[in-house]
């Protein structure tokens, strides 16, 4: 009997992020469907997962914008398919992209592509760069937002476009698994007291983030204490330090950093608050607080717009605006325990139905067996 088709997923690393997370969840459905499950990337940290869910990891210097290496990578790939009986490629990012659509060009393999981000166009060439991420026989779109770019950037017919939003995986974002010790220990962590409002921002540290705009909101409520959690620019850190001194913060912004157990950060906060200035082509922690139960006020942009109901699975807010965060953060924090919680159960009810791990998982090994039929 012949192997099972191989499929191979490229990006540049696996450090961190929610490109990388969703690349094992897929890297584990593909195994679990019966096909060999291959990733290909520059390593990291997050390498080590794919044995744990059945796939392997080949190195390869992805991580390069480089056009001497994206041909070179081009032929790695190439040789990798024909080795490996690669079936289809799967391209999350673009300068991994242009590698793998030049090999599946050589080698006649399926190209898919998921277009991840919302893509600046800031100077010229930039629209042809981006358009790899089009080019695949099936593009997933992660938003309704991100489709509806897709056709009018790049006219891509609709019919080549398959909607599948990011998932999150219940099992681990559940407010009944955490011990309200531990909890109460995050919480006494952060500085906070049992009756202080925390207001959590999880992102990583760059200024599109909105992580200004919380601090800005936060001197507008003189009880809170505001929370960002993730890493990123030291720089930038540094003047989210200044910024809240001038303001007169004090211990009132707690620098978290990277946050393994965000579980349970989600949960030890009162409100979670998505502040970013620029469209998100998806928002992945605004649905992980949503699966935690926590009431989420996010920016009026990009798709927040599809996972935030207003007034019902949480509020949305204009971008960029403190004065808007502020009230609204003011509005929510004022609602008797009971209402908020009733805004959390239906955010956590919603993702249940809409937006889990396991329906993204699904969805995209159903756009695999289309090629592979």
């Amino acid at each position: 009997m012949p192997p099972p088709p191989a499929i191979l997923q490229v990006l540049p690393a696996l450090v961190s992020g929610g490109v990388e997370r969703g690349t094992i969840e897929i890297a584990e459905a593909i195994a679990a469907a019966g096909y060999r499950s291959l990733v290909a990337s520059a390593g990291g940290p997050m390498a080590a997962e794919l044995a744990a869910v059945g796939a392997r990891h080949i190195t390869l210097p992805l991580d390069t914008k480089a056009p001497g290496r994206i041909w070179a990578n081009a032929a790695a790939l190439a040789h990798l398919v024909r080795q490996e009986g690669v079936a289809i490629l799967h391209a999350r990012s673009r300068a991994p992209a242009w590698s793998a659509w030049l090999a599946a060009r050589r080698t006649g393999a399926h190209f898919v592509t998921t277009y991840h981000g919302a893509y600046n166009e800031g100077f010229p060439g930039k629209r042809l760069y981006n358009s790899v991420m089009a080019r695949g026989e099936r593009v997933i779109a992660i938003s309704r937002f991100i489709a509806a770019l897709i056709e009018s950037r790049h006219g891509t017919p609709p019919d080549r476009i398959r909607l599948i939003p990011r998932g999150v995986d219940p099992r681990r974002f559940d407010p009944a698994r955490i011990p309200p010790e531990a909890v109460q220990a995050q919480r006494a962590a952060w500085g906070a007291t049992p009756v202080q409002p925390v207001i959590l921002l999880p992102g990583r540290l760059t200024r599109w983030k909105g992580q200004g705009v919380l601090v800005e909101a936060l001197a507008r409520l003189p009880d809170a204490i505001g929370v960002l959690a993730g890493g990123g620019s030291e720089a930038f850190a540094e003047q989210l330090r200044g910024q809240a001194d001038a303001l007169g913060l004090g211990s009132r912004l707690v620098m978290a950093g990277h946050v393994r157990a965000l579980d349970v950060a989600l949960l030890a906060a009162d409100v979670v608050v998505h502040a970013s200035t620029d469209p998100e082509a998806f928002g992945r922690t605004v649905i992980e607080a949503q699966a935690m139960a926590r009431p989420v006020i996010a920016s009026d942009l990009g798709g927040p717009r599809e996972t935030v109901e207003e007034g019902v699975t949480g509020w949305r807010v204009p971008a960029g605006d403190a004065v808007a965060l502020a009230t609204a953060l003011a509005r929510v924090l004022a609602l008797p325990v009971a209402e908020r919680a009733a805004v959390g159960a239906a955010a956590r009810a919603a993702v249940l139905r809409d937006y889990t791990t396991e329906a993204m998982q699904r969805a995209t090994i159903g756009v695999y067996r289309e090629l592979l039929a």
